[in-house]
């Protein structure tokens, strides 16, 4: 029998804490700002050179190299003392207060919990998919710098999101790696006693214990749970094994895992943040157990929890189209949640359901996790303003008879983390000009300080970017050709593809047909011309993955394939396969021009042309999402009229000519057009002026100062204020909230009378309002906004009661004479200081004509 080894020896067999120094390491190692504060790259490039280049993993650096070189290295004077001062200013930089901590010093926000069903932190962490992971990861970077309290929480997938393999017949595969838990920059959460901190979620029949994990991010830190616990059932330990796969059974039990289980770790740990900030409606279970935990602290029933705890609420949509949003049949929501709601809400199944949909009284319509969201939430943005104006449409049937200008959906447009997508010698040409902590706090100098910037010294930078871009791509696809099977002389060939000072034309992103990745394939002929052109060649890189169960994704990866393999598009286009963050960084970092051909309004924001920003790239896009925002004249190229169009082929034709038309006619002189020192200076200026103008724009450092002052703080204070005195205002809300509901229906809007006098409009309006108190309700006048104001309106007052009438009154209001009197409406609305109308209390009533 083989004996067992001591405690010490298995300590000693996992992990080598007796080499001094390896504590420290260790530390640097598991801190994820090391994927956006380079500082100590050099360490780990120490250790070994190939693993880091191959992993940008710092934690399976770490574990991999042998003891005898951790000793030596160690042992060396200079490498320890580099890595104490690293590691002192690591610790330096947390305590000290950062712009939050200086601005909002005696602010009630104390902790920010952002839910999210992936984050994008680091290819060492791969747990995430595209654009929603992104801007999760941006933001909690962001609010690490800037020193927002926010914390994230999120799943560990055993498999994350695929990754993708192009075979010898240019189809995608898909496959699916174990993400060994001990090779990932996390650690388990454990009790105060060594204990590892597990949750138990009762799902019908059976309960899931979850494992807990910590990823420090900077300042802040991110929460993970997973299913893969061996008191398990194996079915149920697949729970978290991958992101977006599977059925809606599967997709609803991470969901109950994520909000529910998610909040439990929050109460587990002791944490109480003042706002839940719910990135898309994956997380919405969240506000259940919100108000389910404030039921249990204060004695409250669940209407009256909800109204309090969904203050602190706010929901951030990123989906475009009304397919895009979960829904799940009632029958799976009565299976999962109706003991839930029964037991631990005290409400009916039906009374559940009736959260998730536009009527609640119709027992046939789905579960929608944007309507829980939006019902359990006392804020709702958009990614972008186009998209917070598409938003409002979606949302309107929630707010019917509201004016689509007052569907209660903000916006916020996302920006990236311009720290972790930057090049080494873009950050050293932004710390020359703007300081090195230019991303830590506001960013208003930034424009004009870049502006300083040389022709010669913008110039050298490109240059230098697209050749350590060509020779990235050459060995990637050198690579990927042989995993593939590809001949030996194709292998051999890749090694010398593409010129560093050929124009190149980038495209990378998640193939779905909305993004209509193949735009530029409408006239291949016609491309194939552009490319070659021997005076002014271009050269084409291309990237993305389609999900596994998005066929036509996949043939269109198929045709680009089968584009790039013709012999005469061999030497100009190439497609690099499996997408992930480290080729995305190499690839914006070096491209000149960015391309983006969404259907507009599909794209809600779209990040990946951001990331080119700091790095010098140009953006060629549709006028979607953060574009329609963004594009002026001098600072990129815009395709499109700004307007939508039905999905045809005859539109995509001619915007296919339209984009064939901008990159012979302007993007491709403008390149090639140089002085007498073979410097583009056109191009130059803008390329300075999209850096300087919409880097600090798009920047996640903006993004969070924006949430944290327009949302947050709000939030923090009327959460505050409605969970003050055990939440007694919550039954305040309730009955006001049921009286008007009972009462609405007989209120009546009279007659209207309209005169003039001294220049101005005079509208008299008489008000029935039956049993109900005017306290509670506001007369207005409403015209629509002209061009893209906002609305116009005006709130009447109460000068009279009407004769022989009971609650009966005159109200009357003057406006200027510059509209039409035609142009005013009168309406009713509720009016109260506890209620955010119309996002708590939609009812409205307007002046019949």
């Amino acid at each position: 029998m083989r004996s067992q080894a001591p405690l010490s020896q298995l300590k000693e067999l996992f992990l080598p804490t007796d080499i001094e120094g390896f504590d420290s390491l260790a530390e640097l190692a598991l801190d994820m700002r090391s994927c956006w504060d380079h500082v100590t790259d050099q360490l780990w490039r120490q250790l070994d050179a190939v693993l880091w280049e191959f992993t940008h993993n710092p934690w399976a650096v770490l574990q991999t190299v042998s003891r005898d070189k951790l000793r030596a290295v160690l042992a060396d004077p200079a490498f320890r003392n580099n890595v104490d001062e690293l590691l002192q200013a690591r610790r330096d930089a947390a305590e000290a207060p950062a712009w939050f901590q200086q601005t909002h010093p005696q602010a009630q926000l104390g902790c920010v919990a952002y839910f999210s069903m992936e984050f994008m932190l680091s290819e060492a962490l791969p747990i995430y998919s595209g654009g929603l992971g992104n801007v999760a990861g941006d933001q909690l970077k962001a609010a690490s710098d800037l020193g927002v309290p926010v914390i994230g929480v999120g799943l560990l997938y055993q498999q994350g999101y695929f990754r993708q393999l192009v075979d010898k017949k240019g189809a995608q595969q898909a496959l699916f790696p174990y993400n060994d838990p001990g090779q990932l920059p996390i650690t388990p959460l454990r009790k105060s006693n060594g204990e590892w901190l597990r949750l138990e979620i009762a799902l019908p029949g059976y309960s899931v214990w979850l494992r807990a994990w910590q990823v420090q991010v900077g300042r802040a830190k991110l929460y993970l749970l997973d299913s893969n616990d061996a008191a398990n059932h194996p079915a149920h330990r697949g729970i978290t094994s991958e992101l977006y796969g599977g059925g809606p059974e599967l997709r609803l039990q991470q969901e109950l895992l994520l909000g529910i289980g998610g909040w439990r770790l929050l109460a587990a740990l002791g944490i109480q943040p003042e706002v839940c900030h719910l990135n898309e409606g994956h997380a919405a279970f969240a506000v259940l157990e919100r108000a389910c935990s404030f039921m249990q602290d204060n004695g409250q029933p669940f209407d009256e929890a909800l109204a309090v705890t969904r203050a602190g609420n706010l929901f951030t949509t990123h989906t475009a189209v009304a397919a895009g949003f979960d829904r799940f049949s009632p029958a799976l929501v009565e299976q999962y949640l109706g003991a839930y709601a029964e037991q631990k809400l005290g409400i009916a199944g039906q009374d559940l359901l009736a959260l998730g949909r536009q009527n609640p009284n119709d027992a046939s319509e789905p579960f929608n996790m944007a309507y829980l969201a939006i019902r359990g939430s006392g804020a709702v943005n958009g990614v972008s303003s186009l998209h917070g104006r598409v938003s409002r449409h979606l949302f309107a049937p929630l707010f019917p008879r509201w004016p689509i200008a007052e569907v209660p959906v903000g916006h916020v447009t996302n920006g990236v983390h311009m720290p972790t997508w930057d090049s080494a010698p873009a950050d050293d040409l932004w710390t020359d000009v703007c300081c090195k902590g230019r991303w830590l706090g506001v960013t208003d100098t930034l424009e004009q300080d870049f502006r300083k910037v040389s022709d010669a010294r913008l110039w050298q930078f490109r240059i230098d970017a697209s050749e350590s871009l060509v020779e990235y791509a050459r060995e990637r696809l050198s690579r990927q050709l042989a995993a593939s099977g590809a001949p030996p002389e194709d292998v051999e060939n890749a090694k010398y593809l593409f010129d560093p000072n050929t124009l190149t034309l980038g495209f990378a992103r998640r193939f779905a047909s909305y993004k209509r990745p193949n735009l530029l394939l409408q006239d291949p002929a016609r491309l194939l011309a552009l490319l070659s052109n021997p005076q002014r060649p271009v050269q084409l890189i291309m990237a993305g993955k389609a999900h596994p169960a998005d066929l036509e994704g996949q043939a269109l990866i198929r045709q680009w394939i089968s584009f790039a393999r013709r012999p005469e598009a061999r030497a100009h286009v190439i497609f690099l396969s499996d997408y992930d963050m480290l080729l995305t960084e190499h690839l914006v970092q070096g491209v000149d021009v960015w391309l983006n051909t969404p259907r507009r309004p599909w794209e809600a924001c779209g990040t990946s042309g951001m990331k080119v920003l700091v790095n010098g790239g140009i953006n060629l896009s549709e006028l979607d999402g953060w574009w329609a925002e963004a594009y002026t004249p001098e600072v990129g190229w815009a395709l499109g009229d700004g307007r939508e169009h039905d999905s045809d082929s005859a539109w995509d034709a001619n915007e296919a000519g339209n984009l064939y038309d901008l990159l012979e006619g302007e993007v491709i002189p403008e390149f090639y057009q140089r002085d007498e020192q073979g410097i583009p200076r056109a191009w130059l200026h803008r390329m300075r002026e999209s850096m300087a103008q919409l880097t600090p724009r798009f920047s996640s450092s903006r993004t969070v100062r924006e949430y944290t002052e327009r949302y947050y703080l709000p939030a923090a204070s009327d959460y505050c204020k409605r969970a003050a005195d055990s939440g007694a205002i919550g039954l305040q809300i309730v009955n006001r909230r049921r009286s008007l509901d009972q009462k609405w229906s007989a209120l009546r809007l009279g007659e209207v009378h309209t005169g003039c006098d001294n220049g101005q409009h005079i509208f008299d309006a008489q008000v029935y309002l039956d049993g109900v108190d005017p306290a509670v309700v506001q007369v207005e006048l409403y015209a629509e906004g002209i061009d893209t104001s906002a609305p116009e309106r005006v709130t009447m007052q109460r000068v009279q009661q009407l004769a022989g009438a009971i609650n009966g009154y005159t109200y009357r209001a003057a406006v200027p004479a510059t509209r039409p009197a035609e142009d005013y409406t009168v309406r009713l609305i509720p009016c109260c200081d506890i209620l955010a109308v119309p996002l708590e209390h939609e009812h409205i009533l307007w002046q019949q004509r």
